[in-house]
This record gives C-alpha cells, structure tokens and sequence, in this order.
C-alpha cells in the first residue's frame, strides 16, 4: 500500500473520518483463540510431521516483533480440564472423595499441552494466559459425571482448592497466569464436560474463597473473572455476580453465541470500571466466507467487542482439522462442525481459516512498537457523512518506550459496503481521514484494512 499523507483539511468526502486522540479508552490485552486439547494435538501432530510447517504456523500466529507478518496474537485460553474438544472427560483429580487432593496430578492434561504451549512462550513469552474449567471432577457433582450435572453443596467448599492446585500446577510448569474465570458458560448444559447450572450465588462463594486463596498463595496479580457466558444475558447473571461478590472479581467475560455485542453495555452501566473481555466465539463449516468476515468476526469480537470496552477477543479453537475434529465423543455442541483459526491436515500442511483475518488486522492494531512495549489503547474515532454506515472503525494508540519516538496511531477499518441483501455489488469507499487539524484522503476496498502513521 503507498503512503498516505496528512496535508490541509480540504472538503470531506461522503464517508469522514475523525480520530480524537485525547478521548482514551482501555488499554488492549489483545486478540487470539483457545488452546484446546484437539488443537494441541493437531499442532504437536504437525510438529512431528512438518516441523518446518510447525514453526512457520506458530510464528504467523504468535510473533508480535515489529514488522512480523503475523497475527501477533497476544492472549490464549486454555481450558483447566477437558472440554468438548478433549479425547476423554478427564480431570485433574479423578479419584472420588480426594478433598486433600493427593492424587491431584497436573500431567493429566495431554502432553501435547504443554509441548504447544512451551513452544508458542518461546515465540511470545509475553502472552497472555487465560485459563478456565468446563467441569469440576466428577465426583463433585451430583450426576458423578463430567457430562452434564451440578456441582453438591458439600464441594462449594472445596473447589477453589482444586482450581488453586490447577493455578500452581501450572506455574510449576513455568506457565505465566493471566486470568481465571471459575466455570466456562454456568447456565449451558450439555453431554460435554459442563456444569448443567451454576447458580449465582454459588459462584459468588466460590469466587470469594478462591480469590483469597490466590491472594494468599502467590496469584494476587492474576485477575479473577467471572460469568463466560452469552451477551443475551449482559444484564442479569454478570451483574447479580458483582453486586454479590465484585471485590473477588476483577470483571466479567463474554460469549457471541445468544444476543448482541451492545447488549455488554447493560453490564457496564451498571459497573463501569469492571472489566470486559470476548472469551469465546467460534465459525462453522458451511458459512458464507464474507458474512463470517463482516459479522462473526470484526464486527463482534474485534471491531464491536473493543467498542464496548472489551480488552480481549478470542475464537474458540485454534486449530482443527477440515471435518471440526477431533471432538469428545458424544459431545453435542458444534452440531454444525466448528471451524478452527487454523485448518491443519493429515499431510502435515495447513490453511488459515477465515477467523485468522480480523485477529491478524485487530492484533497489528495494538501490538506493542517496541520490544518490551506497551499494547495499543483504543482512542475515540466517529465517522459521518452519507456513507458513513458503509465503515465500522476502530482506533488505537500505541506508546514507545522513549519519550523521542514518535507515537503509533493505527486504524482498523471494515468496509462493508456490498449491497448483499440485493446484488452483490462490492464498492469501495473514498473517505477522508481529519487527524490533529490535518487531513488523509484514502479509498477503502471492500473488506478489512489496517494502516498506521507516527505523531
């Protein structure tokens, strides 16, 4: 792309764009997916066939150095036992009525877990660890499964131990912790590893004992997050779990699979310095490649989850094959089978999936500009004029370590001006850019563009 030049403020153009840099918002942790145990597999898998593929995958996902031609992703969930992209329901501790833990084994988890993981901290040491369950053991809860089921009243007690084990399991294995949300989507039951129904005030409880026990045994700076559920339900369960118990949690993640993206504003409203972050959303086979583009992706996890304060945006599994697997046995979700960040094949090769594409513009966005550095702020920006719905926007400023450097200011911009409802006519945007009393012309190709300046 050439150069774009800021020059005298001329006529604005039928869509006009205005970056106001001294409106900030939150700092970005950034943008990623879910390191899940069939995505671990796969990759080690690929590591064994390919491991030239292996590293020249890992590093377009995970390289965050200046320059990179990279997604330069800088957060990963990891799932704290099995979920419905595991081989088995397996837990950390599986022998029934173990309350001290004894049998607590950490090396549960598959190996190829931690091989991944070691080898994507290699890339970016850096990166953010968010880790969550999908099930307490089985034996804690009243179906004796994994599948389905609540956990007994008599373990509420309990668990924050067993997801404190969890936490110092894995810093033993020198994995940095970020955050901990206590259960993944508490209102969702399925034949995968879930809770059927985690009331509020159970979590609440829960919360209050773990927080204390992170405090208390080295995890003070890793953030507790609560809910990890839908947007359709913004307004009730996130905000009950802060009104009951928000000294524990540091704030609520989101899921894009009931409602909106807005729908995060009643949360917020009602607690506006708790924190958001987009935890899950995943595409499945068979979509239109564009609509997944301009709608499940920048538009909620990377354009709208940003907009509405979110620190974070992730999709769901990293990497699957082209059928959505492997899967759990038995597991009902992904009925149409999920799509992977990344699809890898038997031949040891792979593709990047549609879901890579708004990552890698958001992650360019905001990764830091020096080795070191901070991560991108969002900052205000409106558009207006006749076409100003064709764009959706965000703006970012990222600071240098020197104070002589030259601050980066970057614009992710989708255009989305195709006229899909009628005949599919994909039109460019001509846009006019007002920066600091000075002014850029630029014509937006339908799609997603991401370009930086120096102020």
């Amino acid at each position: 792309m050439p150069p774009i030049n800021f020059t005298t403020v001329g006529p604005s153009a039928e869509a006009d764009i205005t970056v106001d840099e001294t409106t900030q918002y939150q700092t970005m942790d950034g943008f990623g997916a879910s390191l899940t145990d069939s995505s671990a597999t796969l990759l080690s898998a690929l590591k064994t066939r390919n491991v030239t593929n292996y590293y020249s995958l890992l590093n377009q996902l995970f390289d965050v150095s200046d320059g990179a031609y990279s997604a330069m992703s800088s957060v990963l969930r990891l799932p704290l036992g099995a979920s419905d992209f595991s081989d088995t329901a397996w837990s950390y501790c599986d022998t029934a009525g173990d309350t001290s833990f004894s049998t607590f084994n950490i090396n549960r988890a598959p190996p190829a877990v931690y091989t991944v993981l070691d080898d994507i901290l290699a890339i970016n040491p850096l990166i953010k660890i968010y880790v969550v369950p999908w099930s307490p053991p089985a034996w804690m809860k009243d179906s004796n499964n994994m599948r389905g089921g609540s956990i007994k009243s008599n373990y509420v007690g309990i668990y924050p131990a067993y997801l404190l084990k969890a936490l110092q399991g894995l810093r033993g294995k020198g994995i940095p912790l970020y955050t901990i949300a206590i259960q993944n989507e508490p209102q969702y039951s399925d034949t995968s590893p879930s809770l059927a129904s985690i009331p509020v005030a159970t979590a609440a409880t829960i919360g209050r004992a773990l927080r204390t026990l992170m405090n208390n045994n080295g995890f003070a700076n890793v953030k507790l997050i609560g809910y990890d559920h839908n947007f359709s339900n913004a307004a009730g369960y996130p905000v009950q779990l802060m009104q009951q118990a928000g000294d524990s949690f540091a704030g609520a993640s989101f899921h894009c699979y009931g409602g909106t993206v807005s729908q995060i504003e009643s949360f917020r409203s009602a607690f506006p310095t708790k924190e958001v972050h987009l935890t899950e959303c995943s595409g499945v086979y068979g979509s239109d490649w564009w609509n997944d583009i301009k709608v499940r992706g920048p538009n909620e996890p990377f354009i709208g989850g940003p907009e509405h304060n979110a620190k974070s945006s992730m999709m769901w599994n990293l990497a699957l094959d082209g059928n959505g697997q492997p899967k759990l046995p038995g597991a009902r979700s992904c009925g149409t089978p999920c799509r992977g960040i990344v699809q890898i094949d038997a031949d040891g090769t792979w593709s990047l999936n549609q879901e890579f594409w708004p990552i890698a513009h958001a992650g360019k966005a905001i990764a830091p500009r020096d080795a070191g550095g901070a991560y991108g702020q969002r900052i205000s920006v409106s558009v207006t004029g006749t076409y100003y719905w064709a764009l959706r926007v965000s703006a970012y400023v990222t600071p240098r370590l020197s104070p002589t450097d030259k601050t980066r200011y970057s614009l992710v911009v989708l255009n989305w001006r195709d006229y899909a409802t009628s005949v599919w006519n994909p039109t460019p945007q001509l846009t006019t850019i007002n920066f600091r009393g000075v002014q850029a012309t630029y014509t937006f190709p339908v799609g997603l563009t991401t370009f930086s300046w120096y102020a």
